[in-house]
């Protein structure tokens, strides 16, 4: 066995190894690509046929090596997979001596003593046994599976040498280093030299797989799926008895025809059934080649399960992992995908979490037939190299000292052998013909792996329901009691409330989990996606700006922005855009039909804004500007400052108010750990169509699975986007937001009207510092991490990457103190507005009346909060207490200047804002100030802001 069969392996290894190299290079001599398609089919011929040879005569670990390599019709070339798949159907037997010897050492008898008869000629002969038919004394027809004599020190001889062959080749070919897949490897193929461990396995994955008589299984849906597993009679740790369960070998294609079986079918029971090992028993056979499967020769036809010797458990937190990345896959949420992989272990060196998502793509990619599957491995083989010319560039940029560090830093087990089932998986799919969506069959199982762990109340009998931070007054403490009733109704899935009070923080609560498959808890510097409370600080920073001196009000948005003067929108004013009064509420509604993804390009929205007609008169009538406001507010900001948009709001509010981290206008990376995942309230949705009388025929809160291979990041968008998401249909757009603005493409995309991502800290901090008129409050909070202290770590991951090397400079020397107001600098202004009428110019009233339509709901880029009526009385609707703005779904920031009163309350799952305004009620009512009549009861006008603006007026 030692050096001469270490010297066989190794000769082989190099031989193959060098004539592909050198095909390689002959292939660039040959014009021709008839003598192209020779030349490598005749080499893959080759090969293969040496392969073959080599493990038919060396055996042992090499079985099982060629046997998983005969199943990858989509990744080798057809030589490969006729040759190897010989390895599947029986190896040359071992002596009957040895194995009559081996059973009666290990059972105490020989087999003429054990059974009435025992077949001489075996039924299948493996890399580590084979099996005899025989009949018990009692009459039950058995199979004997005999471990080989010698095979135990062979197959540890044969890993120590694949672990030098696999290191070898990462040495040669960096971007082939399978070493994390073969350490796995090393760890777990010798525990499949006890047939006691398989006894076991075999016993509880037959139990676990009975869902018939599994309560849990109805939570499984429309789903249903029947395999069998053969009873264990008896076993030792070389000897294993097993009932009897004919059938065909799966990869019997003419038999299974000649049965009339439904391969498609067939293909998808067998996929079920491992997506419930995986992610509803986290405990699954990680070793499923043809080999392992029969097929039942009666209808139904089910598969049989065999040889569960190679098995993996998952823990509960690693079979939420898995779960979590297949569905963050589904949906393409960026965020739950990133984290998914933190829990599971596997750190990644890439740039781009796009890649991250294209790769996962690849794996979770539908089956297709082996000749088909050929083209797909071109294109991903295309992105490949794209992606790693992107990473290699990326490297030179920054000066690393390797062009060809492998992306993944740590690879862990769990993720190996789930990605190695899957693509056996996807072997025998290809093999049969048959065409598997992976995202789609293994979803309902995926989702079943949290076990509906909010709706169960699980989480909410926890501490980790509500943050564990100091409650700041008596009300925070009556608020976090509501928020756990609020969660155990399921009306909130993660909410964050931030309150001030002359200056003081006297609410600073995180509850719930940061999403419906992310079961993480929020934290007080989680950012949610807020939408139109965006507004409110688009509209603080152009009034900063006017504060400045660098804008006026009353002036024409064209004296800054001169494209802007055209087809009749010479006399539109800043003010007639803040007061949304502009004309040009739909100016990009069709674009936005045409290519949803406009709205993620800052310079071509600006264009097709700047070349609009409006509808109506500048100043003719109030028209909620629900996407074009951030645009016309940006463009002006960005014309009149002569600085970047992102660069304006960081001077103006983030670097002043100790915001870092927690306030942006278009997330950078490396903050993805901490977003939460949007969902809609279906039941609240439900009720906004019966109330619109609108048709839910559009409504989905899912995409389609991706039938291509490999996806850009945009074409990802695309994909999981319903159709005509934009096209005008209420419900249809309210059930886009989630798979739309869960995506990191749209996430990092400046969207100035509906793509603010805040924790409600920062953004009750900044409602603090405007309900003073701009005095910059001191901070108070206890919360942990500190507010301001968390900033995107790698620097890059520079989210001013596109300016120049002088501008980046300015700004990194801006950032002083992030840190709050302790340790400010004597130059640090401690009123960010120098107006004394600043308020009424928020309000659009006093002596800006002029500017703004005094009895509409908005005043100049601000909701005027409106107070509610007395109990007994009607309210006029004209006492106006305070300003803010709303965000669709429920997010909201406002403050009331006369009690001093600013809050911020971000949510997660979408909704009319009914538990929003719970909260407010409990929160005004609490501290004796009045309600705005916005959340004042539960029919409350809420207004265009917290309904995406999807009526045509307000």
């Amino acid at each position: 066995m030692g050096w001469g069969r270490q010297i066989r392996i190794f000769f082989l290894a190099v031989t193959v190894f060098l004539e592909y190299k050198l095909v390689q290079k002959r292939e660039g001599w040959t014009k021709q690509q008839a003598a192209k398609d020779k030349l490598w089919n005749n080499t893959h011929e080759r090969n293969a046929k040496r392969i073959l040879k080599a493990i038919t005569e060396l055996k042992g670990l090499w079985v099982k090596a060629g046997q998983y390599l005969s199943t990858r019709a989509d990744v080798l070339p057809s030589a490969y997979i006729r040759n190897l798949s010989q390895l599947q159907d029986s190896l040359p037997p071992r002596p009957l001596s040895e194995v009559c010897e081996t059973i009666e050492k290990e059972l105490g008898k020989s087999p003429s003593e054990l059974f009435t008869d025992f077949d001489k000629t075996a039924l299948a002969t493996a890399s580590i046994a084979q099996v005899h038919r025989a009949r018990t004394k009692e009459g039950l027809d058995v199979v004997v599976k005999v471990q080989h004599k010698g095979i135990k020190n062979i197959i540890l001889q044969d890993l120590k040498n694949a672990r030098t062959i696999v290191q070898w080749v990462a040495w040669a070919e960096p971007d082939y280093d399978f070493g994390p897949v073969m350490d796995e490897w090393c760890n777990e193929v010798p525990k499949e030299l006890d047939f006691n461990l398989e006894a076991e396995n075999t016993r509880k994955v037959a139990s676990n797989l009975d869902y018939r008589n599994r309560q849990d299984s109805v939570n499984i849906g429309d789903v249903r799926f029947d395999v069998l597993v053969p009873e264990v009679i008896q076993s030792t740790e070389r000897v294993l008895v097993m009932v009897f369960m004919d059938g065909l070998r799966l990869n019997d294609v003419a038999g299974l025809e000649a049965l009339g079986v439904n391969k498609q079918a067939l293909i998808e029971s067998i996929t079920c059934s491992y997506a419930h090992q995986i992610y509803v028993d986290g405990f699954f056979n990680a070793d499923p080649h043809p080999g392992n499967f029969l097929v039942s020769k009666e209808p139904p036809f089910k598969p049989i399960l065999l040889d569960f010797g190679l098995t993996k458990t998952l823990s509960f937190s690693k079979k939420q992992a898995l779960a979590k990345m297949l569905l963050a896959c589904a949906e393409g949420d960026y965020a739950a995908l990133l984290s998914s992989f933190a829990e599971l272990g596997l750190k990644l060196r890439m740039d781009m979490p796009e890649d991250a998502m294209a790769i996962m793509n690849f794996f979770f990619r539908r089956s297709i037939p082996g000749r088909a599957s050929q083209e797909d491995m071109d294109k991903w083989t295309k992105e490949r190299d794209e992606r790693r010319k992107r990473f290699q560039d990326k490297q030179k940029e920054e000066e690393w000292s390797s062009l060809h560090r492998n992306p993944v830093d740590g690879f862990p087990g769990d993720i190996v052998f789930f990605m190695r089932v899957l693509d056996l998986l996807r072997g025998l799919s290809s093999l049969l013909g048959a065409q598997v969506v992976y995202l789609e069959v293994m979803r309902p199982f995926a989702e079943m792996a949290f076990g509906n762990v909010v709706k169960s109340g699980r989480l909410l009998e926890t501490s980790s329901w509500i943050c564990n931070t100091p409650s700041h007054s008596p009300t925070e403490t009556k608020l976090r009691e509501l928020l756990v009733e609020l969660g155990r109704k399921q009306r909130v899935l993660g909410v964050q409330v931030c309150a001030y009070k002359n200056g003081e923080v006297v609410i600073d609560t995180a509850a719930g989990v940061l999403g419906k498959f992310d079961p993480r808890p929020v934290q007080p510097d989680s950012l949610f996606s807020c939408f139109s409370v965006t507004k409110g600080v688009t509209a603080g920073l152009l009034h900063w700006l006017v504060d400045q001196g660098k804008i006026s009000l009353s002036e024409k948005v064209s004296t800054y922005w001169p494209e802007f003067a055209c087809n009749g929108k010479e006399n539109i004013t800043v003010a007639h855009v803040l007061n949304h009064t502009a004309g040009l509420q739909n100016a990009l509604s069709n674009d936005f039909k045409l290519d949803p993804l406009l709205m993620c390009n800052w310079d071509e929205s600006l264009k097709k804004l700047a070349e609009a007609t409006p509808e109506s008169l500048p100043g003719e009538k109030q028209v909620y500007h629900a996407f074009s406001f951030g645009w016309l507010c940006g463009g002006i900001i960005e014309k009149a400052s002569g600085q970047k948009f992102q660069d304006v709001l960081h001077k103006a509010f983030v670097q002043p108010l100790g915001l870092g981290g927690e306030f942006f206008i278009g997330i950078p990376a490396g903050l993805e750990d901490r977003l939460a995942s949007l969902v809609i309230d279906s039941e609240d949705v439900d009720t906004m169509i019966k109330n619109s009388g609108t048709q839910a025929g559009g409504l989905t809160m899912q995409g389609n699975p991706p039938q291509g291979m490999v996806e850009s990041s945009d074409s990802i968008v695309k994909r999981i986007l319903p159709e005509n998401a934009f096209a005008g249909d209420v419900t249809t757009a309210i059930a886009t937001l989630p798979v739309l603005f869960n995506t990191l493409f749209v996430r990092r995309a400046i969207i100035p009207a509906a793509n603010g991502h805040f924790s409600a800290r920062a953004l009750a901090r900044y409602y603090a510092m405007l309900v003073t008129g701009g005095i910059i409050p001191p901070k108070s909070s206890s919360s942990e991490p500190p507010l301001g202290s968390l900033t995107p770590e790698n620097k890059k991951f520079d989210p001013l990457a596109k300016k120049s090397k002088e501008s980046k400079k300015e700004v990194l020397e801006t950032k002083i103190d992030i840190s709050g107001t302790e340790g400010a600098t004597s130059e640090r202004p401690r009123k960010l507005y120098s107006n004394p009428r600043i308020h009424d110019a928020f309000l659009g009233s006093g002596e800006y009346s002029s500017l703004a339509y005094t009895a509409e709901k908005f005043g100049l880029g601000f909701r005027r909060i409106t107070a509610a009526a007395a109990e007994g009385k009607v309210s006029s609707n004209d006492e106006i207490i305070g300003f803010g703005h709303s965000g669709v779904g429920g997010s909201t920031g406002f403050c009331l200047p006369g009690s001093n009163f600013a809050i911020a309350i971000t949510v997660n799952k979408l909704s009319q804002g009914s538990a929003t305004a719970e909260i407010v009620r409990l929160v005004t009512s609490e501290l004796g100030l009045p309600c705005p009549a916005m959340y004042a009861s539960v029919n409350a006008d809420r207004g265009a802001d917290m309904t995406g603006g999807l009526t045509v007026e307000n």
